[in-house]
């Protein structure tokens, strides 16, 4: 059985701090300060226990000024975003269950729990399901995400629906949100990134 360390990269090789330059070492330094200790909070892994680092942001390592940027979007995101965190989760996992991608819906699974979704919520949506029991507005947040990863379009009916729940800043921020978790789902099924084994 491979350990924990082993194949979390996916076609790419987890990369050591003691070898990343010095645009990589500082990237390194601020998702070590923000994310690790976001998602160990969360209840999921971000790194190895050698202190490398897992799910995107070892993919992000190779291009470090264009990831700190990202990563600066997600930070201004999570501060500035009108939508619920329950809101936010059904739009990663939605995202995430389009795309398949095994380490963002491992990932959001645990942040959704800590949102107070229940496992059978959180099963559907990791499924690619509309779940029964969402709140009126996290039922239209999944209805425009499906729709948007699906089709790449919003009718008439859906989006006077999302305005009234949302307004149009609140729908701006989903497409930001969902945007967003389609690049990082894009890096994850880019380089085949696994979600690490449960214990």
């Amino acid at each position: 059985m491979a350990s924990f360390e082993e194949n979390l990269g996916g076609r790419l090789a987890l990369l050591s701090p003691d070898t990343l330059d010095s645009d990589q070492k500082i990237l390194y330094d601020q998702l070590r300060g923000t994310m690790v200790p976001w998602a160990n909070k969360s209840g999921f892994r971000a790194d190895t226990y050698a202190g490398r680092l897992i799910g995107p942001f070892n993919a992000m390592l190779r291009s470090p000024l264009l990831s700190q940027a990202l990563m600066g979007m997600t930070a201004t995101e999570g501060k500035e975003s009108s939508l619920s965190e329950k809101v936010r989760q059904v739009v990663i996992l939605t995202v995430g269950a389009a795309w398949q991608a095994a380490y963002e819906l491992y990932a959001h699974a645990a942040v959704a729990e800590k949102a107070g979704f229940d496992e059978a919520t959180i099963r559907a949506l990791v499924a690619g399901q509309k779940p029964t029991g969402l709140a009126p507005e996290e039922s239209v947040a999944f209805d425009v995400t499906q729709r948007l990863t699906a089709r790449h379009q919003i009718d008439t009916e859906l989006y006077e629906r999302a305005i009234v729940t949302f307004g149009e800043k609140g729908m701006v921020d989903m497409i930001y949100l969902a945007g967003h978790y389609m690049t990082i789902s894009g890096l994850l099924n880019t380089f085949t990134v696994p979600a690490p084994a449960a214990n």
